[in-house]
């Protein structure tokens, strides 16, 4: 277990000052450690790697259409329950596809995108990375390409 808090730990930093640093803006933290547990939920392998990204991506995708929807509809204060139960019905329809089938990542992708859209964090309509699902989708990416690191690191400190 030493050999996994020590990498994640230390790479829990790195994503820190990246986050906050350099990428600012582009990702956020918060994204970037779900995407890394999701990774290790899904087996933390090469599989696991591209199901993270694949289905966490999705899900941003399937939250940024619901919030589009949202907010076109004219069905009042029922716009955005029917918009996100359709799209929740479809998110959970695409998992029969085989590349499509981790729902978690998928609704850890769809909550983490609604979170920062909802909480301010950009429109879903900019073309640009005050888009939501960019930043979300970004930090996807960046938390399951450290959580891979994360369980090289550590299988090479503990000489595995």
């Amino acid at each position: 277990m030493f050999p996994l808090a020590l990498s994640i730990g230390g790479l829990g930093g790195v994503a820190t000052w990246l986050a906050f640093g350099p990428l600012s803006g582009l990702v956020v933290i918060w994204g970037i450690f779900v995407a890394w547990g999701a990774f290790f939920h899904s087996g933390g392998d090469s599989a696991a790697l591209r199901s993270t990204i694949i289905c966490g991506i999705l899900g941003a995708v399937i939250a940024g259409v619901a919030l589009f929807l949202a907010g076109i509809l004219p069905l009042g204060s029922f716009a955005a329950p029917v918009a996100v139960g359709v799209m929740v019905f479809v998110l959970v329809m695409l998992a029969s596809v085989p590349a499509f089938s981790t729902i978690p990542a998928t609704v850890y992708g769809f909550a983490l995108t609604a979170a920062l859209a909802l909480t301010g964090g950009g429109s879903v309509t900019a073309l640009s990375v005050a888009n939501p699902v960019v930043v979300i989708s970004l930090s996807i990416i960046a938390g399951a390409v450290f959580g891979l690191a994360s369980g090289k690191l550590s299988a090479l400190i503990s000489g595995d």
